[in-house]
């Protein structure tokens, strides 16, 4: 066996690891700005189109509110390498809750949160290594 055929793996790994670093990366990005404008934006402004879903909850604009500081928070979170994989965590636990309330109280379609759920587990997974890098070291001080 020559050397170059006992590091090939460790290449093809390394070319596996930036491609889905960057795949992670333009996947973040591009939900991290969807949740800021699209998602957060109109519930913390109050936009009617927002108001009409929580008025069927009926929970009051606290809710309303609280929901769009949590997709606002999720969505910077993204963006900052250290906290990616745990705003991809909340924000999946924000989309079961989104899919429950569409399924049960709001007669929604439950596509869109359960796809943005699909995405936000794939980017928890595939930074599952800064997470528990971020425990860790907050473990120990």
């Amino acid at each position: 066996m020559s050397l170059n055929d006992s590091t090939a793996p460790a290449t093809t790994e390394r070319v596996r690891g930036r491609a889905l670093n960057v795949v992670l990366w333009v996947l973040q990005v591009l939900l991290a700005v969807f949740l800021i404008v699209a998602s957060a934006g109109p519930k913390l402004i109050g936009h009617e189109s927002a108001a009409v879903g929580f008025d069927l909850i009926g929970w009051g604009d606290w809710f309303m509110y609280a929901i769009g500081a949590l997709e606002l928070a999720g969505g910077v979170g993204l963006l900052v390498p250290r906290l990616a994989g745990l705003a991809a965590i909340g924000l999946s636990l924000l989309m079961i809750g989104a899919a429950i309330f569409n399924a049960t109280v709001l007669d929604y379609p439950v596509a869109t949160p359960l796809i943005l759920l699909v995405l936000f587990v794939f980017i928890a997974w595939g930074r599952w290594y800064q997470t528990k890098r971020l425990f860790s070291s907050g473990l120990r001080g």
